[in-house]
């Protein structure tokens, strides 16, 4: 403690380094896992068109090619399935309906685009659970 009281801010500054280094953690850990569950995609055939698309005031973690439909997909990593699963929120789901909306604007068929919304789990493990049609209007 002796160097604190020389320095006041020493102790914020340790927290926020802190603070920072898990936060980088969790951005390379969420890349990750996106790569994971994208090559899981790629290896069933579909096509990686856009990842961590942002419009219409969401982001996209991956929009998938499936022929003339579109695959969004929201990609969750955690301990376990259940925890990451767990962690997609209401409010999340409608951010990214939203911003597919913008998506498929730009797409020939607009609208009237297929589209499915899938949610990507990765475990503590790296292993790979995909959920197609997971998400729905909450």
């Amino acid at each position: 403690m002796k160097e604190l009281r020389g320095n006041p801010m020493a102790g914020a500054t340790e927290v926020a380094d802190r603070r920072g280094r898990r936060g980088t953690r969790a951005y390379h850990a969420g890349l990750a896992a996106e790569d994971r569950i994208a090559m899981d995609y790629e290896r069933r055939g579909y096509q990686v068109a856009d990842r961590r698309w942002r419009g219409g005031g969401g982001e996209i973690d991956l929009v998938l090619r499936d022929g003339d439909g579109l695959v969004f997909v929201e990609v969750k990593q955690a301990r376990t399935f259940d925890r990451a699963a767990d962690s997609l929120r209401p409010e999340q789901v409608r951010r990214i309906f939203r911003a597919a909306e913008c998506y498929v604007a730009g797409e020939p068929a607009g609208q009237l685009t297929e589209m499915r919304f899938d949610l990507g789990l990765v475990d503590g493990q790296g292993c790979v659970q995909v959920m197609e049609n997971a998400l729905w209007a909450a």
